[in-house]
């Protein structure tokens, strides 16, 4: 009878073994392994693997004028990819962001302009219309209980409409805005190159956001609120003012973005930022943000808009076609979620 009631021999795959035997370690479970307790490892590695490539098949890549490009390339949807992760960390999504930018930039303008408002006061208001923007995005989610993607969706369209109702559909030159709107596309000396103001500002503002994430309570509340929401609620993380406080800030960053888009063209366009709300989107997913929620950081976020930054600069420089740079941009996005599904698969 004894026998008839000891459990069935269990292991990986079905093997014999006893229950809680730890897995055979072969090289797919230490990748693995790694990769699930660091997730910017594998963004990195994607990065200098790039990097090492087109310095050798590009002669021009390395060239202190080409890489301060690529960074202010990506200093816009790289800011947005601060908002985008913290809104992915919480099992949601914002495609939004985007269009939150684009109406900021346009009041920041007009306001200057047409207003002869101080470029502070102008910037400040707008910082404010990116946040009321990010709260109307998180009072939808909390007090309706609306899917954020289905929030969002409709905010984008709402948005845009105001930013070419506002606008008239009008560009705004930067010779008629205040000089303090146009300060983050000026530039710096760096050794060889120059840096734009709002390079520095983007890797500012990514360094507190991963400071914040990993050493104060928020940070650890909105990791908790990803990874399991109702676990964190019973453990007394109050998960709606959560939510609600990732919109709203990820409103003001889409304002600083806003910023950093007018210095980028010396202008404020209605047409500006397009594409800013899946491309951020890509920089989140290739920098191994899960979005499942609850796992990422924001450094990776880095990593993954440079990634891209790196292949467009690259494949453009060996003379590839638009066309199949987005095409490898598309597998790059197919990978980051394939790696993400391997990786987020719960140890046997």
């Amino acid at each position: 009878m004894s026998k008839v009631l000891q459990p069935a021999p269990q292991g990986a795959g079905g093997t014999a073994g006893s229950v809680g035997q730890p897995r055979p370690q072969t090289i797919g479970t230490r990748l693995h392994d790694i990769l699930h307790s660091n997730a910017t490892l594998g963004p990195l590695f994607v990065l200098l693997l790039a990097i090492i490539y087109f310095s050798i098949t590009a002669d021009r890549f390395l060239a202190p004028a080409n890489l301060s490009l690529i960074v202010q390339q990506v200093m816009v949807v790289g800011t947005l990819g601060i908002a985008q992760t913290l809104v992915i960390l919480t099992a949601g999504i914002d495609l939004s962001v985007g269009a939150i930018m684009v109406l900021s930039s346009i009041v920041m303008a007009k306001l200057s302009a047409d207003q002869g408002l101080p470029g502070l006061l102008a910037l400040l208001l707008g910082f404010g219309v990116g946040t009321a923007c990010g709260l109307l995005n998180g009072a939808l989610v909390t007090r309706l209980r609306l899917p954020p993607f289905i929030v969002t969706l409709g905010t984008l369209n709402i948005f845009f409409a105001l930013n070419l109702w506002l606008s008239q559909s009008e560009t705004i030159r930067g010779t008629d805005m205040s000089d303090l709107l146009l300060w983050t596309g000026k530039t710096i000396n760096f050794g060889d190159t120059r840096i734009t103001y709002g390079s520095i500002l983007m890797l500012v503002l990514f360094g507190v956001f991963a400071w914040v994430l990993r050493n104060t309570a928020w940070g650890k509340h909105v990791y908790a609120v990803g990874d399991d929401a109702e676990a964190a609620r019973l453990a007394g993380v109050r998960k709606d003012r959560v939510l609600l406080s990732v919109y709203i800030v990820g409103g003001l960053i889409c304002a600083v973005a806003a910023w950093m888009l007018i210095g980028r063209i010396a202008s404020a366009s209605p047409q500006a930022g397009t594409s800013a709300n899946l491309d951020s989107i890509t920089a989140v997913v290739i920098g191994g943000t899960s979005l499942f929620g609850g796992r990422g950081r924001g450094i990776g976020t880095l990593f993954g808009a440079l990634i891209v930054g790196v292949l467009r600069n690259g494949l453009t420089l060996t003379g590839v076609d638009v066309l199949w740079q987005d095409f490898a941009v598309g597998i790059l996005i197919i990978a980051a979620v394939a790696i993400d599904q391997w990786i987020r698969k719960v140890k046997t």
